[in-house]
């Protein structure tokens, strides 16, 4: 475990920021594919729509191709510029295109309910994750979330409530890419988190699982950068960052977080 230094000589620690997959949650366990997935997802919605009588004026192998294909689009704009893709719009967008039009019975937001999106089979919490999150609590810090998922995070939370983490975040401090309209590294997701926190750069960390879009893109924030290391990590991309600290539990945290706030 690497050691930072500190900004200034009595730093306060006001809060601690989480990515969500591959830090809180682990994925190493889903041996399917994202498009089936997602295939199993849309079915729900085209045939509620159907059996509402509202059915889409296209077949449904049209309709979850349009929608991955708008979904593929944007994550490869979004690579290019940072800009986040945003999941709830090409779905109402993808809907609209193909002849549904809303009304007080059938809205889109009955739509995204219908979708069904929560935990992912073989998905599961890291068994470190609860007991520390607590200890942070206890402690009286302040801990959020900031993830670079296309989904709003409001879509997310179904997620963190099946594995019975939403009880940790009641803050609302849980932010997605798609909340903010950028992608990490970009230092504005960062910087916005850290304005409602009410905290300076150097008053927080920030933990996650990717070299570049958690350890990069905090410190161009000027947060110190974590890197949780996982059997994921890429050699590579490690040796080329240098994040402040290297955790491969949550349980080295206490000791790191000791030598950059005293006292904490």
């Amino acid at each position: 475990m690497s050691n930072g230094t500190p900004n200034n000589d009595t730093p306060q620690l006001k809060g601690i920021l989480f990515d969500l997959d591959d830090t809180l949650i682990d994925w190493s366990g889903f041996s399917g594919d994202w498009p089936s997935m997602e295939r199993r997802h849309l079915t729900n919605v085209y045939e509620y729509l159907k059996t509402s009588g509202r059915a889409l004026k296209v077949s449904f192998e049209d309709f979850a191709r349009e929608y991955r294909n708008r979904t593929v689009n944007a994550w490869e704009e979004a690579r290019a510029t940072l800009r986040a893709p945003h999941m709830v719009r090409i779905f109402e967008g993808t809907l609209s295109d193909f002849g549904f039009v809303p009304d007080d019975d059938i809205t889109y937001e009955k739509c995204l309910q219908v979708y069904e999106w929560g935990p992912v089979p073989g998905v599961k919490v890291f068994p470190d994750v609860p007991p520390m999150l607590q200890e942070f609590l206890d402690r009286g810090v302040t801990i959020g979330i900031i993830t670079n998922a296309s989904q709003p995070m409001r879509i997310r939370d179904h997620e963190l409530e099946g594995f019975d983490l939403l009880r940790f975040f009641q803050n609302d401090l849980r932010y997605s890419a798609a909340d903010i309209g950028y992608l990490k590294p970009h230092p504005q997701i960062f910087h916005h988190v850290l304005d409602v926190m009410g905290a300076q750069p150097s008053e927080a960390i920030y933990i996650g699982d990717n070299p570049v879009a958690d350890v990069v893109g905090a410190q161009r924030a000027g947060m110190r950068g974590v890197l949780r290391r996982t059997d994921n990590l890429s050699p590579l991309s490690s040796d080329l960052v240098e994040p402040d600290g290297i955790i491969d539990t949550f349980y080295d945290l206490p000791d790191l977080l000791d030598s950059w706030f005293p006292g904490w």
